[in-house]
């Protein structure tokens, strides 16, 4: 580290200890050239994460678009600003797991199997324009998907 008094990169660590809730690491350390002290703080740098459009051009994931998806589709409905953050951090934790670089729908599916645990409705606006329906039967077969249950198979 270069001391920030005169510049020398010479200095030893006084102490160590957790800041930000064991986000980051805080280091007192002192200067062997001039003997000042000075703090510096090390943290996870995290990867980028690239989202792939259906038009194949990368962007930034944006959790604050995820957040805008689900506030459209749960207008109205009785979900709180602390579910929707909590969906996004959820579907961004699980799309980073999938690699750096995931496709949208990779994204959209993610938003959408929590969505079908959390409110139907809003399940269903969602998948309404992520999926793309045009007409009353796209709607009847998705309410046909989200309500079948299949009876359990007979020991023979």
């Amino acid at each position: 580290m270069r001391c920030p008094v005169c510049s020398s990169l010479d200095d030893k660590v006084v102490d160590s200890r957790q800041a930000d809730d064991g986000a980051a690491i805080r280091r007192r350390r002192e200067c062997l050239a001039c003997g000042r002290r000075f703090t510096t703080f090390e943290r996870v740098e995290e990867a980028a994460l690239v989202v792939v459009k259906r038009s194949g051009d990368p962007e930034p994931f944006d959790r604050a678009k995820v957040v805008g998806g689900l506030r459209a589709a749960t207008k109205n409905r009785p979900i709180t600003d602390e579910q929707m953050e909590s969906v996004a951090a959820e579907v961004e934790e699980t799309v980073r797991m999938l690699g750096a670089e995931v496709t949208s729908q990779q994204v959209g599916m993610a938003v959408l199997e929590r969505l079908r645990v959390l409110d139907e409705v809003a399940y269903l606006r969602f998948a309404s324009v992520y999926k793309g329906f045009e007409d009353l039967d796209d709607f009847q077969r998705e309410v046909g998907l989200l309500t079948k249950s299949t009876e359990p198979k007979p020991r023979g």
